[in-house]
């Protein structure tokens, strides 16, 4: 560690120091410079901190946000600059104004994302705000030394990032840069092609590029490209393609961004210049920022398969590219789990902004990694765009896919409470704090779960197992997550975008409250339909085909063995009595969620598929069924059985209760009369108690007990 302050003499002076590595037998490396250039101390400098150990690689991107109250112009930038870490992290970024009027910086902050170096990887965010006389475009530049080894063994680096605040005749306002982010280094096997999408959101909807840098820009240090590596400038991808050798390789590359119409920048001074869509030839964008990473090619993996060596995601594990809104001073939180059969997790490594947090936990019985990541926006971070990146990391240095997300930042504070039982937890919205929404458009993860509504709040209360309600478990806690969102028609099946979504959750502690209320007998499901008026479903697993006595709900959950039957009931109450109860499909699956990707199939279009599956004689507003107990194979330890419902009038042969089993019925447009909507309905969990069949590999809280008896079941990919 080479350290020395300068004194008075030195200002104004560029002072050289130079080193050089000898061993005992007095063999020497290269001889490396740098110059330190010594100003007198501002009431407001640059942020300029010298690099104590080797760069992995960063990123700038800036966001326009209005007028101050003396009238110059607000810019906010966010900087990374990850490093080796050393023992301790410091900020090792200097970014200088290069060309054009940069205004002076009026706050500045920097801090530590992601401590936990798993990886002896130090990522160090920066917030900074400029206050600018003029909106004219002007250049950031960040250059130092020196670069961690690499195989091309490059030794200086160079960013630089184009900002113009322009006007933009399209939108209205002054354009915004791409935003992005990146774990310090980026793992791949020596003999896996893989291909990484990079984060490359534009808050403007304009089109991204993503190129390698130019050297006479200052856009990088060499700019080479890489060997075995392919960019997709349009796609925003880097593709490798397993066949480069084990190494370091340094990626300079630059974003920029393109209106997709001809649009015109006006400024402050009367002048104007037009900027046009990206094509083949297009070369100036609206902005460039700088994006620099490592990607580090290691010894082969012996398999492809996802979840052996290489981690795979799991439910629920949110997908690449997810937009999330959230408001200010809200915690925003979200799940990451992955699985590693033949080599452990040691962390979920994640890139994003100042304040974040993570917990981590390994289970050595599933191979499972989970991490919880966690944030509060604060208000410099209203109206951002704020980019989250994570990749599952095993202790052989195997990752898993990149995935990012897109944090929306809104400063309305929706005015809301949260109650939480030992059986129910219920939400309420203040209706003041969501005016022009439309309270009849709003559903719970489950739609078919109804929200009710008083003179001042709208209300969402569900038992902790019903209306998809998701159970996560730590080492600590039992957390229920549910989600009021709105949609824009009441018969739409998707929306691109949510307008409102408000998570609520109920957070018990496994230690005082761990009792058969939480793994969740469920309760009734009210419901009311046109032309059906009010009803309920009962779903009930019963301890014979008698279907006498039902289990009772403080034994849940229920423990079997394989090859047990189980005995199940959906029945519905109801004032009508000229109306028919229809199964319409059930499935197993192993969390509270009939969306679940991973699931198997025992009804399906009224069909039984399974083989063991028995129907027993009920009446119209009783269905009765069995199966043989079986188990997943794969890392869960519990299961739910959902189902399909409607009600029909009995004796029409027109309604779907009518068809009854068929493999070609055409899914019609619902008689209002005749038909009531589809209900999920579920019941659960069941857990494998013991193996009746003597088969090894099964055991207890590690195998779940419920569906099939001999197939195999595989894990679908997310």
């Amino acid at each position: 560690m080479i350290k020395w302050t300068p004194t008075a003499n030195d200002v104004g002076e560029d002072i050289p120091i130079c080193f050089i590595a000898q061993t005992t037998a007095e063999y020497q490396s290269e001889l490396r410079c740098i110059i330190v250039v010594v100003e007198e101390r501002q009431s407001k400098p640059n942020i300029v901190i010298a690099n104590e150990a080797p760069v992995l690689g960063g990123f700038l991107t800036f966001t326009p946000k209005g007028k101050n109250p003396d009238g110059t112009i607000r810019m906010d930038s966010r900087f990374k600059a990850s490093q080796i870490y050393t023992g301790s992290c410091s900020p090792a970024s200097s970014w200088k104004c290069h060309q054009g009027d940069c205004g002076t910086i009026t706050t500045s902050e920097y801090g530590e994302t992601d401590p936990d170096h798993p990886g002896d990887n130090c990522q160090l965010q920066g917030f900074v705000t400029r206050s600018l006389q003029t909106d004219k475009p002007f250049d950031l530049l960040d250059q130092d030394c020196c670069w961690t080894y690499n195989t091309e063994d490059l030794g200086s680096w160079s960013m630089i990032a184009h900002i113009d605040l322009g006007r933009r005749s399209d939108t209205g306002n002054p354009n915004r840069s791409p935003v992005t982010t990146m774990p310090p280094q980026i793992r791949v096997p020596q003999n896996r092609p893989t291909t990484y999408n990079l984060l490359a959101h534009d808050p403007d909807g304009d089109n991204v590029r993503c190129r390698y840098g130019i050297k006479n820009n200052l856009e990088c240090s060499t700019c080479k490209t890489v060997p075995g590596f392919t960019l997709d400038e349009n796609a925003c991808s880097l593709s490798f393609s397993g066949s480069s050798s084990s190494g370091v390789y340094v990626f300079e590359l630059v974003l920029e961004d393109f209106p997709r119409q001809n649009t015109t920048l006006k400024y402050h001074d009367g002048t104007s210049t037009v900027k046009y869509p990206m094509s083949l030839d297009a070369s100036d964008p609206l902005s460039k920022i700088p994006l620099q990473f490592l990607v580090r090619v290691g010894d082969a993996v012996p398999s492809f398969v996802l979840g052996e060596y290489i981690p795979k995601y799991i439910t629920p594990t949110v997908h690449h590219g997810t937009f999330i809104r959230t408001s200010l001073g809200k915690e925003f939180s979200f799940p990451v789990s992955a699985v590693s059969t033949k080599s452990q997790i040691k962390d979920i490594e994640i890139s994003g902004p100042l304040n974040i947090e993570k917990t981590f936990e390994y289970d050595t019985v599933t191979g499972v990694g989970k991490a919880m990541i966690k944030w509060t926006p604060t208000a410099n971070d209203v109206g951002e765009d704020i980019p989250i990146c994570f990749i599952a990391q095993t202790t052989a240095e195997y990752q898993s896919e990149l995935r990012c997300i897109i944090v929306v930042v809104e400063e309305r504070q929706i005015e809301s409470d949260v109650e939480c039982t030992d059986t129910t937890m219920t939400l309420y919205v203040s209706k003041s704090s969501i005016k022009g929404f439309n309270e009849t458009n709003l559903r719970l993860n489950d739609p078919s779960c109804l929200v009710t509504t008083n003179g001042s709040h709208i209300i969402a209360s569900v038992s902790l197992n019903s209306c998809g309600t998701q159970v996560e478990e730590t080492v600590d806690e039992i957390i229920f997550r549910n989600e009021m969102t709105s949609f824009d028609h009441p018969h739409d099946i998707i929306t691109r975008e949510h307008q409102i979504e408000i998570p609520f959750t109920c957070k018990f502690s496994r230690k005082s409250r761990l009792s058969a209320s939480f793994e969740a007998h469920k309760s009734a499901y009210l419901s009311t339909d046109v032309g059906f008026g009010n009803f309920t479903y009962l779903f009930e697993f019963y301890d014979s085909s008698a279907f006498t006595t039902v289990i009772d709900p403080k034994t849940y959950p229920i423990k079997l063995k394989l090859k047990d039957m189980i005995y199940m009931g959906i029945k519905v109450r109801s004032s009508l009595s000229n109306i028919r109860l229809f199964v319409e499909s059930c499935r197993a699956t192993p969390h509270d969620n009939p969306n679940d990707p991973i699931y198997y199939d025992i009804i399906t279009n009224g069909c039984t598929k399974d083989k063991t599956t028995k129907v027993y004689s009920g009446s119209l507003k009783e269905f009765r069924f069995g199966l043989q107990a079986f188990s997943f194979i794969g890392n869960y330890d519990q299961v739910y059985i959902s189902c399909t419902v409607l009600l029909c009038g009995a004796g029409d042969n027109k309604t779907r209760c009518a068809q009854g089993c068929t493999d070609s019925y055409n899914r019609r447009k619902r008689s209002m009369i005749s038909d009531t909507q589809r209900h999920f309905i579920s019941q659960g969990p069941l857990r494998l108690a013991g193996n009746s069949s003597g088969c090894p590999g099964f055991s207890l809280n590690r195998v779940i007990a419920v569906a099939l008896l001999w197939p195999l079941l595989w894990l679908l990919e997310l």
